[in-house]
C-alpha cells in the first residue's frame, strides 16, 4: 500500500530531482501535482489497532511532518519558477532550448515508465483493498446479527452479567474500529484515483513537450535561414547604393554634354555677330550700330569666359567624382569580402562546440564504416576543424534525409586544405563527468575544452564502462564497424561507440573479450587491472591506425594508458602509423603500474626487448614498470605542477627519480587549472545566493544557509567557519585534519568536514570523532561525498585547509579562492605553486593570497591557522581585501592550455623537420 500512495510523488520527485535549465522563462517547465504523503497508512497485512494517546501524538507529528514536507515542496517549486517573459532568441539559446527540452522529455519518459509500473501495483492493491472492504462489511453484518440471536429468551439481569455481554461490548468496539478503517481505506482509494489522474496529466505534459521540441526545431531552422537572408539583404543594400551613385554620375555627365552643346551654340552666335559686323561695315551703317556690335561682342566674350571657367570646373569635379567612384567600388568590395568573412566566422562561432564535434564524429564513423574514402574523410575533417560554414549549411539542409544523401552532399564539398591547428587525441581511463574517480577526469575535460577553444581538433578515447554516467553523453551511438585488436595471441573484436561530452568528441571502446574487462561495476580495483588497461591501450591505437587519421599529438595519462608509448614506437610506427608524437602525463607517481615481465606480452610487446634497466624494468625490483616505459618512450613527459616536478626528481619520485633525471630535458611540470564555468560563485546553481568579488553579501547569506542546513550555531554571525573537503587518506594529512578540528574549536571557530575514507580504520576513527562532536553546535563531520554540499561549503567557509603530506597539484585550494575562502595549506607540490603566504615579505604583495606552513606537524599547522584567525578578527578590512583578491585570481585552464600548446607545437615542428 505504501507503494501505491507514493507513486505520484515518486514520479514528481524524479522530474524535480535534476531539472534541466531552460534559457527561456516559462517554456518547458513541468507543472506537477504535489501531494502530502500519509505516513500512517495501514495495509491489509497489519492487524487493526486501537486508537491510543501515543498513537494520536504520532499522528499529530506525522501531520506536522507532512505540512513541513509540503512547505519544502513549495519552496522548491518557487526556487525553480522563473519569469514568463520571452527574451530575444539567439542561435545558442535555441540550441540550449532544444538540448534542455530533450533532457526534460527523457526525464518525463523515465517518470512515465516508473509511474506506469506503479500504476499496475496500484490497480492490484486497489482490488485487494476492495476485497478487504467487502470482508470487513460482512464481518460487521455478522457481528450486528450475533447479539440479536444470543439475547432471545434471556432475562435482563442475566444478560447484563453474562460474559456474552462483555464479549458483545468488545465486538462493538472492534466494529467501530473497523468502520474507521473502512473509511480510511476508502480515502486511500480516492487517492489512488487521483494518482491515476496525475498519470494522465503526465502523459499530456509529455505530448506538450514533444510539440514544444518540434516547434523549437522549426524556429531554429527558421533562424538559420533568417541569418543567411540578413547577409544577402545587407549585400543587396550596398549594391543598391552603388547603382544610385552610378545613376547620379550618368545624370551629371548628361548635364555636361548639354552645357557643351550650349557652348557650341555660343560659338555659332559669335560667328553670326562677326558676319553682322562685316555686313554693317559694307553697308556703311552709323557708329551707334558699331557700338552696339562691340557691346554685344564684349558680352559674348564675357559669357564665353564664364562658361569656359564653369566648364573647366565641372570637368575637374567629374574627374574627381569618377576617381572617387573607383575608390568607392574598391572599398565596397573589400567591405563586402570582410563582411562575408565575418558572417561565416559568426555563423561558425554561433554553433556550439558540440555541433562540430558531432560533425567530426559523423565523418569518422563514415570513414571507419568504409562509406567514404580516407582522402575524403581527411578533407572533410579539415573543413570541420576550420568550422567551415558550408558543412553547417549542408548538415542543416539535409536534416530528415537519408544518410546516403547527406554523404553525397558532404563529398561534393571535399576540397584539399591545410590548417595551422593541431590534431590532438587524449587516451585516458577517466573523463569528467561521465567517468570520474579523481582529478584526472577533470584534467581531460578541462584541458580538452581549453585546447578546442584555441582552434585545435581535440578527440578523447575512453573505455566503455558499464558504470559510467550515460546521461552526460550526447548522441551516443554505436558505429557499424568492429575494430579487431591483438591480445594474448588472438584477435578480438571491439565495438566503437561515439558521442559528445562537454562539447568534445569522444570514442568509447567496448571490448568483445570473454573476460568482460569493463563490465565490472567499478572503474579500478580489479585483480586484473594490468590486463584490462593494456588491452584498452592496444585497442585505442588500433582504432587510430585503422581510421587513417594524420594525428599530431597522442596524449596518454597515468599508468593505465602508459602502454601507449612503447606500443606506438615498437609496433605501430613499423606499420606506417608514425605521424604523431607521444605526450605522457603522470598525475601521481605513487601509482606506477608494475607487474611480472611476462604480463607485458599480453598486448603484443616484446618482453626481452623491454625488460632492461634502460627501458621498462623497475629500478627497485625485477618487475616491469609501465610508467617508466612511458617516460623512456614518450617525446614529452609532464606532471601537474612545477614544484611536484622538482620533488619527484628526488625522494618524491617513488624510485623513478634516476630515470627522470636521465630524461630531464623532456620533463616539465605544468600547473593544472579548474573549470571556471562549473566553479563560478556568480552563477552557481547550488548556492543559496550567487555573489562576486565586487559584491560579497551573498557569501554571508550562504554561510547562514549552511549553518541552518547543518544545524550549526548562528549566535555569532561573524564567527569564522573553516572548511575541508577531501578524501581521508594518509596523503591528505589525516592527522593534521583531525588536529584542525580540535584546534578550530579551541580558537572559537566552526569546522565542517566533507569526505570519506577507503581505509577502514581511518573511516572508523573519524566516525568516532563525529560521534564525539554530535552535540557540539560548532563542529560537523559529513563522512561521504555530496557534490551540492561541496559547493555550499566552498561558498560559506571563511578559511579552507589543505594540510597534505604531498600534493601533485591540488584543485580544492584553487576552488576555495574562487569562492572567497582563504586557503591554509602546507607548502608542497601544486599547493606551493598556487598559494603564497600573506606574511612572506620575499613575495610580491600582489601574489600573497593565503597562509602556509612547511613542517607536517601540529606546531606548523597551529602557526598558520592562528595567523589566519588573527587577521580575520583584528583586521577585517585587510581580510576583505584578501578575499576579493583571491576571487579575482585566474585559475582557468587557459594559461595551462597555452603551455601544453607550446610544447605540442615544438614537438610537431621537430617532427615536420625530420620527415
Amino acid at each position: 500500500m505504501a507503494c501505491s500512495a507514493a507513486a505520484g510523488a515518486e514520479a514528481s520527485a524524479l522530474l524535480l530531482r535534476h531539472p534541466a535549465p531552460c534559457p527561456i522563462a516559462g517554456r518547458g517547465r513541468l507543472s506537477l501535482p504535489r501531494r502530502t504523503r500519509h505516513r500512517n497508512l495501514r495495509t491489509g497485512a497489519q492487524p487493526p489497532k486501537k486508537s491510543t494517546p501515543s498513537a494520536n501524538h504520532r499522528n499529530r507529528v506525522s501531520i506536522q511532518r507532512d505540512v513541513a514536507a509540503a512547505s519544502n515542496d513549495d519552496e522548491r517549486q518557487k526556487k525553480f519558477e522563473d519569469d514568463s517573459g520571452l527574451p530575444n532568441l539567439h542561435l545558442q539559446d535555441l540550441v540550449e532550448m532544444i538540448h534542455n527540452t530533450e533532457k526534460n522529455i527523457l526525464l518525463l519518459n523515465q517518470a512515465r515508465l516508473q509511474a506506469l509500473e506503479r500504476s499496475d501495483k496500484i490497480l492490484r492493491e486497489k482490488e485487494a483493498l476492495q476485497r478487504k472492504v467487502n470482508i470487513l462489511e460482512m464481518k460487521l453484518s455478522e457481528t450486528d446479527a450475533q447479539p440479536k440471536v444470543s439475547n432471545e429468551g434471556r432475562p435482563d439481569a442475566e444478560i447484563s452479567d453474562s460474559p456474552l455481554v462483555l464479549e458483545f461490548d468488545a465486538l462493538k468496539e472492534e466494529n467501530m474500529t473497523l468502520k474507521d478503517d473502512i473509511k480510511f481505506l476508502k480515502t486511500k482509494l480516492v487517492e489512488i484515483t487521483e494518482t491515476e489522474e496525475s498519470l494522465f496529466k503526465l502523459e499530456k505534459e509529455r505530448a506538450l513537450l514533444d510539440a514544444s521540441l518540434r516547434e523549437l526545431e522549426c524556429e531554429f531552422i527558421a533562424a538559420q535561414s533568417d541569418m543567411l537572408k540578413l547577409g544577402l539583404l545587407q549585400h543587396d543594400a550596398w549594391w543598391e547604393k552603388v547603382e544610385n551613385l552610378e545613376e547620379l554620375l550618368e545624370s551629371t555627365a548628361n548635364q555636361v554634354e548639354q552645357a557643351a552643346t550650349v557652348l557650341d551654340l555660343n560659338h555659332d552666335f559669335q560667328d553670326k555677330v562677326e558676319k553682322l559686323e562685316a555686313s554693317l561695315g559694307a553697308a556703311n551703317i552709323s557708329e551707334f550700330c558699331f557700338y552696339f556690335v562691340d557691346l554685344l561682342k564684349q558680352r559674348i566674350k564675357s559669357v564665353a569666359e564664364r562658361f569656359e571657367a564653369c566648364n573647366y570646373e565641372m570637368h575637374s569635379q567629374i574627374e574627381m567624382y569618377e576617381h572617387s567612384i573607383v575608390k568607392f567600388h574598391d572599398t565596397l568590395n573589400k567591405i563586402i569580402k570582410a563582411s562575408e568573412k565575418r558572417s561565416l566566422e559568426h555563423y561558425a562561432e554561433g554553433m556550439p562546440s558540440e555541433f562540430w564535434s558531432r560533425i567530426s564524429l559523423l565523418i569518422d564513423g563514415w570513414s571507419l564504416e568504409k562509406k567514404i574514402s580516407y582522402m575524403d574523410a581527411n578533407m572533410l575533417r579539415e573543413m570541420a576543424w576550420k568550422r567551415d560554414n558550408r558543412l553547417r549549411e549542408a548538415y542543416l539542409s539535409c536534416r530528415g534525409m537519408e544518410e546516403r544523401e547527406l554523404i553525397e552532399s558532404f563529398q561534393k564539398m571535399a576540397l584539399p586544405g591545410t590548417s595551422s591547428g593541431l590534431h590532438i587525441v587524449h587516451i585516458a581511463a577517466e573523463m569528467a563527468p561521465v567517468a570520474k574517480v579523481g582529478g584526472l577526469a577533470d584534467v581531460i575535460s578541462g584541458l580538452g575544452k581549453a585546447l578546442q577553444k584555441k582552434g585545435h581538433l581535440v578527440e578523447i578515447i575512453l573505455p566503455k564502462y558499464d558504470c559510467m554516467q550515460h546521461n552526460h553523453i550526447n548522441n551516443l551511438k554505436v558505429l557499424d564497424v568492429v575494430v579487431q585488436s591483438y591480445f594474448e595471441g588472438n584477435q578480438f573484436g571491439n565495438k566503437i561507440w561515439t558521442g559528445t561530452v562537454e562539447g568534445l568528441p569522444v570514442y568509447f571502446i567496448e571490448p568483445q573479450h570473454p573476460a568482460k574487462f569493463f563490465w565490472r561495476a567499478q572503474y579500478y580495483g580489479e585483480h586484473d587491472d594490468f590486463k584490462r588497461f593494456s588491452y584498452f591501450s592496444r585497442a585505442a591505437l588500433e582504432l587510430l591506425h585503422q581510421s587513417g587519421k594524420k594525428i599530431d599529438i597522442i596524449h596518454c595519462h597515468d599508468w593505465q594508458t602508459a602502454f601507449i608509448a612503447p606500443l606506438y614506437w615498437d609496433v605501430y610506427a613499423n606499420l606506417g602509423f608514425n605521424s604523431a608524437r607521444i605526450c605522457f602525463t603522470c598525475h601521481n607517481f605513487e601509482y606506477q603500474g608494475t607487474a611480472p615481465p611476462q604480463d607485458l606480452a599480453y598486448c603484443g610487446l616484446d618482453v626481452e626487448r623491454l625488460d632492461r634497466p634502460d627501458r621498462m624494468r623497475d629500478n627497485s625490483h625485477g618487475r616491469i614498470n609501465v610508467v617508466k616505459g612511458a617516460i623512456v618512450y614518450s617525446n614529452i613527459v609532464t606532471t601537474v605542477s612545477p614544484t611536484y616536478a622538482h620533488e619527484v626528481r628526488s625522494e618524491g619520485g617513488r624510485g623513478l627519480q634516476d630515470t627522470l633525471k636521465v630524461h630531464s630535458k623532456k620533463f616539465v611540470g605544468i600547473l593544472n587549472g579548474i573549470d571556471t564555468d562549473t566553479w563560478n560563485p556568480s552563477s552557481d546553481r547550488f548556492l543559496k545566493v550567487q555573489y562576486s568579488a565586487n559584491d560579497l553579501h551573498g557569501k554571508s547569506a550562504n554561510k547562514a544557509a549552511l549553518r541552518k542546513q547543518l544545524k550549526l550555531s548562528s549566535t555569532y554571525a561573524s564567527q569564522p567557519l573553516v572548511g575541508c573537503i577531501t578524501r581521508l587518506v594518509p596523503q591528505k594529512g589525516v592527522h593534521l585534519i583531525r588536529h584542525a578540528i580540535y584546534k578550530t574549536a579551541e580558537l572559537g571557530g566552526q569546522f565542517v568536514l566533507l569526505g570519506s575514507s577507503p581505509v577502514p580504520h581511518i573511516q572508523r576513527e573519524f566516525e568516532g570523532i563525529a560521534d564525539h562532536f554530535k552535540n557540539n553546535s560548532n563542529i560537523r563531520l559529513i563522512l561521504k561525498y555530496d557534490d551540492a554540499l561541496s559547493h555550499m561549503i566552498f561558498a560559506a567557509s571563511d578559511m579552507f585547509i589543505v594540510p597534505s603530506m604531498f600534493e601533485p597539484c591540488g584543485l580544492t585550494q584553487m576552488i576555495a579562492m574562487r569562492y572567497g575562502s582563504v586557503p591554509v595549506v602546507r607548502k608542497t607540490g601544486g599547493l606551493n605553486d598556487s598559494v603564497f603566504d600573506f606574511d612572506d615579505e620575499t613575495i610580491p604583495v600582489e601574489l600573497r593570497n593565503g597562509f602556509t606552513f612547511v613542517k607536517a606537524d601540529e606546531q606548523g599547522f597551529n602557526g598558520a591557522i592562528e595567523r589566519a584567525f588573527n587577521y580575520y578578527h583584528r583586521k577585517p578590512e585587510a581580510w576583505k581585501q584578501l578575499v576579493q583578491k583571491d576571487m579575482k585570481i585566474d585559475f582557468s585552464w587557459d594559461s595551462s592550455a597555452s603551455q601544453y600548446e607550446d610544447i605540442y607545437q615544438r614537438a610537431a615542428v621537430r617532427t615536420r623537420a625530420t620527415s
